[in-house]
């Protein structure tokens, strides 16, 4: 059984607990949220729209055990950092409380794809923790509910539930009610489009959580009230970009979208920087590819880290693939299309 397919907001399985395995995908935001309005329910200032990959996962399985005194955390084979293990039980806390649990868990959970570096490694992270602790709470959970839950461990997370071109709504209730994901378009709405995935050479992992950081840029960049004033007609023109399918208007507008997110961070006290020199030079390089042309081949784009995401047409993307490969710094490229939401993968009892 799917969650993605559970009936009902939340049916609660008596005092069943077990073991469950979910996996979800990272999705990278074509218009981004950065800062929250309230940060006890996690509700951000802006609505964002992001795409799902395929290709790139994290498995997590989540065994509810009464032996334990503490819940464990193993990411990617090895014991994880005690502030991440405190991230996780945050989130624990929550199933517990609805389920009616007690036990603590041991949570494994692996990525196939570099951690902490600006590839949304917390959005799948977190997508795939509150699908397998529901699932072993014996919980079932709408879409919308697991997507609402998934926030509060990142908010990105709640993007990673679907598939396709999602949606997080920002809403405007102070309860944060109509705060949720949901679909756009599915997988399959634009076969031709691709994400040519950009990995830099030693891409540090980030010093500043990003919860943390971007309530800095809120608190101290004079560029963000500009920013929350442009964003929702850019938000509206981007969805019409994407709903038509054309490329020559989604990607200058993503990055402008990217340019300007990464404005507020550079304006933030003390300065927020992201990329490294090789990033900047694919980004220098995607700028002349398009001028080269004399139209928009492709749009890049950026999250809180050095990788960079370049969209491409399927008949551009062989070509922008080979010639990014050359920028100096850059360690390799994938190539990706939009891919399927999260899923459970088993559960016992």
């Amino acid at each position: 059984m799917s969650l993605g397919s559970a009936r009902g907001s939340e049916a609660v399985a008596g005092d069943a607990a077990g073991r469950a395995t979910y996996e979800a995908a990272p999705n990278i935001a074509l218009v981004k949220y950065w800062g929250v309005r309230d940060e006890r329910l996690g509700l951000p200032y802006n609505s964002s729209v992001s795409v799902t990959l395929d290709g790139l996962r994290t498995v997590t399985t989540v065994a509810f055990d009464a032996s334990l005194d503490r819940d464990e955390l193993l990411l990617n084979g090895r014991k994880a950092p005690e502030k991440a293990r405190r991230s996780v039980s945050a989130l624990l806390d929550r199933v517990r409380a609805r389920s009616g649990l007690t036990a603590h868990a041991r949570v494994r959970t692996r990525n196939n794809f570099p951690t902490a570096s600006g590839l949304a490694s917390s959005a799948s992270g977190f997508a795939a923790l509150a699908g397998a602790a529901t699932a072993a709470a014996g919980l079932e959970l709408s879409p919308r509910a697991l997507s609402k839950l998934a926030r509060f461990g990142s908010g990105s997370a709640s993007r990673s539930v679907f598939g396709g071109f999602v949606e997080w709504r920002a809403g405007r209730r102070p309860d944060g009610r109509d705060c949720y994901a949901r679909p756009l378009f599915g997988p399959q709405h634009w076969p031709e489009l691709r994400d040519v995935v950009v990995l830099i050479e030693g891409a540090p992992e980030k010093a500043v959580r990003s919860a943390v950081a971007m309530q800095a840029t809120v608190r101290t960049s004079p560029r963000f009230a500009a920013r929350q004033r442009a964003l929702p007609g850019r938000l509206a023109a981007l969805k019409r970009a994407i709903a038509g399918r054309d490329a020559e208007a989604l990607f200058p507008l993503v990055m402008e979208e990217c340019d300007d997110f990464r404005d507020v961070c550079e304006t933030t006290r003390p300065p927020l920087d992201y990329l490294t020199p090789a990033s900047r030079a694919v980004l220098e390089e995607v700028r002349r590819v398009n001028l080269e042309a004399g139209r928009a081949v492709a749009g890049y784009t950026h999250d809180a880290g050095a990788h960079v995401h370049v969209f491409v047409l399927e008949r551009d993307a062989a070509r922008l693939r080979r010639r990014l490969a050359q920028v100096p710094g850059v360690a390799r490229t994938l190539l990706l299309r939009a891919g399927p939401g999260g899923r459970l993968v088993r559960r016992s009892a």
